[in-house]
């Protein structure tokens, strides 16, 4: 598949990256290189391939969720520049 220059710019655009006329025509030929070589996968046989999601191999045991270096609120707070009880206080940054 062949991009066109005005799809190359408009993808530029998007990703709002700036190209000069001999970058737009390299990036055409590499986008276009790419895009050759995913219609190329679109030609493979994956009849008889089954999914690799859920292959039936065993979950890995998740450890329990517990809470475990909660409970400091005071040592933490003891870093804060400024607080007021168990709050942070911040600069004010809405007018």
């Amino acid at each position: 598949m062949s991009l066109e220059t005005r799809t190359v710019r408009r993808i530029a655009k998007l990703a709002r990256i700036g190209l000069s006329d001999q970058e737009c025509e390299a990036m055409r030929q590499e986008l276009s290189g790419i895009l050759g070589w995913v219609e190329q996968l679109n030609e493979v046989d994956i009849t008889d391939v089954p999914p690799m999601i859920g292959t039936g191999l065993a979950m890995p045991r998740l450890r329990e969720d517990a809470v475990t270096d909660g409970d400091k609120r005071d040592a933490v707070l003891s870093n804060a520049p400024d607080s007021v009880g168990p709050y942070f206080t911040v600069p004010k940054v809405v007018e």
